[in-house]
C-alpha cells in the first residue's frame, strides 16, 4: 500500500527534478550537481520500494524507514516548489528588454532577490544528508531491488458460495423481488440473454442478495440449469469458465484450455434456459468480457447472467438492462436486527432492554452496512454487560481486532485495486469529516492544490483530469451521491475510516467543535488538517497547531453559522506565518475584516478561500503568491477592490467573486491571467481598470461568466475584442447593465454592444438584465442556439417586443421579468416559421409585467410543468388550453385575468391570489386538483352550477373577497388543513 503511494509520489518528484525550468534555475544558482545527486538517490530508493512494502509487517525498522521516506519526499517536494517559485519570479522580472520595466512594476522590490539565503542553503544540505542516510539504511535493512510486486503475499480468504441461510438475512426482500422481476418478468423472458449487474460498495450485501435470488423457488422452476462462480479481482477466464462448466456437468475439467472449455460449455448450454451468477467481478475490459460471455449466447431465450460488482465501469461494459441495480444501505432498524442476531442470538432486544439504547447508537455508526452490523455483533457475542457495549461504542471501529480482520479486507480490496494516482487522491479525502457533503469542483480544486493532478497530455487541463478521477472513484463506490442534493457527494463512514487508516498520521482531523482530538496529539509531520468550525473559535482551540509547521492544508468545515462566526486574531497574525508550507488555506465563513501583509509569505499557496467573510480589501502582498491557482471571494459583500497588481497571479485558474456586490471595477490588465478557467464575474468599471476587451486573451474560460457594468463600455471595439463567440467552453453567460440610468451620461448604443457580445452557439444558459436597447439583436432571434436550456430576460425597460425564443428546441426554462414597455405578446414570440414552438419548455414564468395587456399563446405547451403569472395587473384574456403535463400554476396580482379551471390537468397544484375571476363549466371534480391558496377573487362563475366535490387534496383553501353570493355544496369534510371563507355577506355554506 505504502509502496504504491510512494512510487506515485516519487514519480512526481522525478518529473519536477527533470523539468526544464527547474534545471535552468539550478544551473544559474549552482545547484545542478545537488539536483542530479538527489535524482540518482531517489532512483536507488525507488528500486527497493516493493521489497520494503513486502517486509514492513516483519519489523519496526522497515516501517520506520518507509515513514521517513514519505516525510523526506514531502520535504523534497516543498523545496523543489520553492525553487520553481523563484524561477517564476526570475521569468516575470526577466524576459525581453522591452517588457522588463513594465513587468517589474508588478513585482514588489522585496521579491526580486534570488540568491540562495542561509535558511534555504541549510535546508538543501539537510535534505542531502537525509538522502544519504536513507540509502545507508536501505543497505543495512538488506532491501532488495526490483522485486516482482506480484509476488507479494496476500491473506487467503474463502470465496463466497451460492449457499445462504435465509433466516440470517434481513431487509432485502424488496431488493430480491426487484431482481426476480428482471429475471422472470415479461421484459426479460423474450430476451436472448439478459445481463443484470448489482452494484454497491464493499460489505453492502451484493453477494447475499445474489444468493437469495439464486436459491429462490421462482428461479428453480423458471431456469433449466444454473451455476455460480466467484470471479474476484484476479480475472481468469479459464478458471471462471472451468468453474461454471464443472458446476453444470460435474465433469473434471482440470488441465483443459480455454478453447476446449468454451466449446464444451457451449454444447451444454445450447437451447437451455440458464442462470449464471458471476460474483465479485472487477475487470472492466470489454474485450475480456466479450471472450468470457461468448459461450452464453447459445442459451435459450430468457437466459440470464447476474453480476455483482463495486464498479459502475464494470456494469456499463456488461449490463443489458437500462441501468445497474444499485444496492442501497439498510435502515437502522434492520441493522439493529442484524446486530441482535449476531450479538444476542435473537431477532430483537425485547429480552435485553438494558442494551437496546447502546445498540441503537452502535448501529448508527454502521451507516446501513450489514457487514459492519454483523461484525460488530460478533464482537459483542456473549457480552451482556452495558459497560462492555459502551467500550465498543467508544472505540474507533478500525481499532477493534475483529473489524480489522473482516471489514478491513473487504474494503481494502477496493483500495488495492485502485491505480496509484487514484490512491493518492483517495488518501487526501481523509481530511474530510464524516457526513460532510462536498461538490465535485470543490474536491478537484483541493487535489489540484496538492499537486495530485498531473496531465501527461499537455492538451488536457488539470480540471478535466480531476473530473475524470472524481467520477472514477464515484463509479467504484468510494463516493456516494447525496440524497438531499444531487450535486453533492459524501463518503460512507466506513470508507471515511478507510481513508483515515490509509493516510495514517499524515492527516489530522480535529472533529469536535470545542478543540482537541479526543486527547490524541497529532504528529508533527502531519501535512493535512481540517476541523469543525464553531461560532466562537478562540485561541485555545488552535494551540494544538503550533507544532504542525509542515501543514499543507488548513481547512475549517461545517461552520454552524457561516458569515457569523468569529475567529481569534491569533490565527492570521501568529499561527499562519508559522505554516509556511500551506497549499490550501480557508477562512471561509469567519467575521474577518482584514488580513496582515504576512499572508504574502505563504509562497506555496494554491487555494485561498475567503468566501462569506467581511474582508474589505486584500493586502497587496497577496499578488506575490505566484503559485495561487484558486481564489474564492464569494459573498464577500464588503469587498470594494482588488489589488492593482492582481495581474501578477499568472497561475490563477479560478476566481470567484460572485456576490461581492460592493466591487465596482476589476484591476487593470486582467487579460494577463491567461490560465483562468473560471471567472464568475467581470465588472466593467470606469477609468484605470480592466475593460471588457480583457476577456479576449482568456481563451480557456469555462462554466459561467457574468459581465456586469456594461454601461461603462466606451467604444464598440472593446465589445468586439472580448471575443465571446470564440469561448466555446462557456456554458452560461450573464450580460448586465446598471439598473440606474444616468441620462446625462453619453452611452454608446447598447444594441450595438449587445450585438457584438454574441456568444457561441453551444451556450446552455443566457441572462440579459437591464439592457437599455429598444429591440434585441438578431443573434437572439435565430434558432441556432440549439443547446440553450435556460433563458432569463429581466428589466429591459425600453424593449417593446420579446425575441422569438419559441424556436429554441432545447429550451426548458424561460423567465420574463420587468419588461416595462411590453404590451402585447403574440405569434412573433414563438413562431417565425417554427412548426412546433416551445417543444421542450418545462418552466414558464412572467413577473412584474406592469403594462402587459394581451397574450395570444401558442396552442400547445407539450412538456410544460410549471406556469407562473406574478404582478401582471393589466393582463386580460385566457391561458393556453392544452397543458397536458402541468403540475403547478401560480397566479398572483393579475386582477384582470380570468382563469378557466377546466383547462388544468388532474393533480395540478394551484395557487391563485388577487384575481378578477375563476370560471369553470359544469361539475368540476376538485379532488383532482391541489389547492394551496385561492384568495381575493372578485368573481367565481359556474356556467352550470357550482359543486365543489372531492376536496381531499386541499392543503389550505382561502377564498376571500368574493363579490357575489355563492352557495357551494361541500360534499367532503376530509380537509388536509383548513379553509377560510371571507366573502359576500349572503354567501352560505351547506353540507
Amino acid at each position: 500500500m505504502a509502496e504504491a503511494l510512494l512510487s506515485a509520489f516519487l514519480g512526481v518528484l522525478f518529473d519536477r527534478l527533470s523539468s526544464r525550468e527547474l534545471l535552468n534555475f539550478a544551473r544559474r544558482e549552482g545547484l545542478e550537481k545537488k539536483m542530479d545527486k538527489w535524482s540518482k538517490m531517489l532512483s536507488r530508493i525507488e528500486a527497493v520500494l516493493a521489497d520494503a512494502e513486502e517486509k514492513r509487517d516483519n519489523g519496526v525498522a522497515v516501517k520506520k524507514w518507509l515513514d521517513d521516506l514519505r516525510d523526506l519526499a514531502y520535504d523534497v517536494d516543498d523545496i523543489l516548489d520553492e525553487f520553481a517559485t523563484k524561477a517564476l519570479q526570475q521569468k516575470l522580472t526577466g524576459g525581453n528588454q522591452a517588457s522588463t520595466s513594465k513587468v517589474r512594476n508588478f513585482i514588489p522590490a522585496c521579491c526580486t532577490g534570488f540568491k540562495i539565503n542561509n535558511r534555504l542553503g541549510s535546508e538543501i544540505e539537510e535534505i542531502t544528508d537525509r538522502f544519504n542516510e536513507m540509502v545507508k539504511q536501505k543497505d543495512d535493512l538488506k532491501l532488495c531491488e526490483n522485486v516482482d510486486r506480484r509476488s507479494r503475499r496476500t491473506r487467503e480468504t474463502l470465496a463466497p458460495t451460492s449457499v445462504v441461510t435465509k433466516a440470517n438475512v434481513y431487509g432485502r426482500e424488496k431488493d430480491k423481488e426487484a431482481i426476480l422481476e428482471f429475471l422472470v418478468g415479461e421484459k426479460c423472458r423474450d430476451a436472448q440473454l439478459s445481463v443484470i449487474p448489482i452494484i454497491g460498495m464493499g460489505g453492502i450485501g451484493k453477494t447475499t442478495l445474489a444468493q437469495l435470488v439464486y436459491n429462490d423457488e421462482k428461479v428453480q422452476s423458471f431456469f433449466d440449469m444454473k451455476a455460480w462462480a466467484c470471479v474476484s479481482e484476479d480475472f481468469d477466464a479459464v478458471r471462471v469458465t472451468k468453474t461454471i462448466l464443472e458446476s453444470l456437468t460435474s465433469e473434471n475439467c482440470e488441465g483443459k484450455d480455454l478453447n476446449w472449455l468454451q466449446n464444451k460449455l457451449k454444447e451444454n448450454l445450447k437451447g437451455k434456459k440458464f442462470l449464471v451468477v458471476l460474483d465479485d467481478l472487477w475487470n472492466e475490459n470489454y474485450h475480456d468480457w466479450s471472450i468470457l460471455r461468448a459461450p452464453f449466447e447459445e442459451g435459450a431465450s430468457g437466459s440470464a447472467i447476474v453480476i455483482t460488482t463495486r464498479n459502475v465501469g464494470v456494469s456499463s461494459k456488461t449490463g443489458t438492462i437500462p441501468a445497474a441495480y444499485s444496492l442501497k444501505e439498510l435502515s437502522n432498524d434492520v441493522c439493529l436486527s442484524i446486530l441482535a442476531h449476531h450479538a444476542l442470538g435473537t431477532k430483537d432486544f425485547s429480552a435485553h432492554l438494558n442494551l437496546k439504547d447502546i445498540g441503537e447508537e452502535i448501529v448508527g455508526r454502521c451507516k446501513g452496512s450489514p457487514l459492519a452490523a454483523k461484525v460488530l455483533g460478533g464482537v459483542l457475542r456473549n457480552k451482556m454487560e452495558p459497560d462492555e457495549w459502551e467500550d465498543v461504542l467508544k472505540s474507533k471501529i478500525w481499532d477493534l481486532p475483529e473489524v480489522g480482520s473482516e471489514i478491513a479486507p473487504a474494503l481494502m480490496l477496493s483500495y488495492h485495486n485502485l491505480p496509484s494516482h487514484l490512491k493518492r487522491c483517495f488518501m487526501y479525502c481523509s481530511v474530510l469529516p464524516k457526513d460532510f457533503e462536498f461538490g465535485e469542483k470543490q474536491l478537484v480544486i483541493l487535489w489540484m492544490a496538492e499537486g495530485l493532478l498531473q496531465p501527461r497530455d499537455e492538451r488536457k487541463q488539470m480540471e478535466d483530469l480531476g473530473s475524470e478521477y472524481f467520477h472514477n472513484l464515484l463509479s467504484r463506490s468510494f463516493f456516494q451521491q447525496s440524497f438531499k442534493d444531487e450535486s453533492r457527494f459524501l463518503m460512507h463512514d466506513l470508507i471515511n475510516d478507510l481513508a483515515q487508516w490509509v493516510a495514517g498520521d499524515i492527516c489530522f482531523k480535529m472533529e469536535d467543535r470545542i478543540g482537541g482530538n479526543n486527547g490524541r496529539k497529532p504528529s508533527t509531520k502531519a501535512r493535512h488538517s481540517s476541523y469543525l468550525g464553531g461560532q466562537f473559535d478562540g485561541i485555545q482551540k488552535f494551540e494544538i497547531f503550533n507544532d504542525l509547521t509542515c501543514l499543507r492544508t488548513f481547512l475549517p468545515l461545517m461552520l454552524p453559522y457561516p458569515g457569523d462566526c468569529y475567529l481569534t486574531s491569533n490565527v492570521p497574525l501568529e499561527l499562519l506565518p508559522k505554516l509556511q508550507r500551506l497549499r490550501v488555506l480557508s477562512l471561509r465563513g469567519y467575521n474577518i475584516f482584514e488580513l496582515p501583509e504576512s499572508i504574502g509569505d505563504l509562497k506555496h499557496l494554491r487555494s485561498f478561500d475567503l468566501s462569506l467573510t467581511k474582508i474589505r480589501s486584500l493586502p497587496d502582498s497577496v499578488t506575490t503568491l505566484y503559485n495561487l491557482q484558486t481564489m474564492i471571494l464569494e459573498d464577500c459583500s464588503n469587498l470594494k477592490k482588488l489589488p492593482s497588481t492582481f495581474a501578477n497571479l499568472v497561475n490563477l485558474r479560478h476566481l470567484n467573486i460572485q456576490g461581492a456586490r460592493a466591487l465596482d471595477a476589476m484591476p487593470p490588465q486582467m487579460g494577463k491571467l491567461t490560465c483562468l478557467q473560471s471567472l464568475s464575474n467581470l465588472v466593467v468599471g470606469k477609468g484605470n481598470c480592466s475593460r471588457v476587451k480583457e476577456l479576449g486573451p482568456l481563451l480557456h474560460l469555462r462554466e459561467t461568466l457574468c459581465i456586469s457594468g456594461l454601461e461603462n463600455v466606451i467604444n464598440l471595439e472593446e465589445a468586439r475584442d472580448a471575443g465571446l463567440i470564440g469561448k466555446h467552453n462557456l456554458h452560461g453567460l450573464s450580460l448586465e447593465w446598471s439598473g440606474i440610468i444616468d441620462e446625462s451620461q453619453d452611452r454608446i448604443s447598447e444594441l450595438e454592444v449587445l450585438n457584438l457580445l454574441q456568444p457561441h452557439k453551444g451556450l446552455k444558459e443566457l441572462i440579459v438584465r437591464h439592457y437599455g436597447g429598444a429591440e434585441f439583436p438578431t443573434w437572439l432571434r435565430i434558432p441556432s442556439f440549439c443547446n440553450m436550456i435556460v433563458l432569463k430576460i429581466e428589466s429591459c425597460a425600453k424593449c417593446t417586443t420579446l425575441p422569438a425564443v419559441g424556436q429554441l428546441s432545447s429550451l426548458r426554462e424561460l423567465f420574463i421579468k420587468g419588461m416595462a414597455s411590453v404590451k402585447n405578446i403574440g405569434s412573433e414570440f414563438y413562431k417565425e416559421g417554427c412548426s412546433q414552438p416551445f417543444k421542450s419548455l418545462e418552466i414558464l414564468r412572467f413577473e412584474n409585467m406592469q403594462e402587459w395587456e394581451n397574450w395570444i399563446p401558442c396552442e400547445e405547451f407539450p412538456k410544460l410543468l410549471e406556469l407562473s403569472f406574478i404582478r401582471c395587473p393589466k393582463l386580460v384574456g385566457k391561458l393556453p388550453n392544452h397543458l397536458p403535463l402541468l403540475q403547478n400554476i401560480v397566479i398572483n396580482e393579475c386582477r384582470q385575468l380570468v382563469v378557466s379551471i377546466s383547462c388544468f390537468p388532474e393533480l395540478c397544484k394551484l395557487k391563485i391570489e388577487l384575481l378578477e375571476g375563476v370560471v369553470h363549466r359544469g361539475k368540476v371534480d376538485f379532488g383532482s386538483l391541489w389547492f394551496s391558496s385561492l384568495s381575493t377573487i372578485s368573481e367565481f362563475t359556474c356556467i352550470e352550477g357550482f359543486i365543489m366535490e372531492g376536496l381531499t387534496n386541499v392543503e389550505d383553501l382561502r377564498i376571500e373577497t368574493c363579490d357575489q353570493e355563492l352557495t357551494p355544496l361541500w360534499s367532503n369534510d376530509k380537509w388536509k388543513s383548513s379553509y377560510i371563507w371571507v366573502g359576500h355577506p349572503n354567501s352560505k355554506k351547506s353540507g
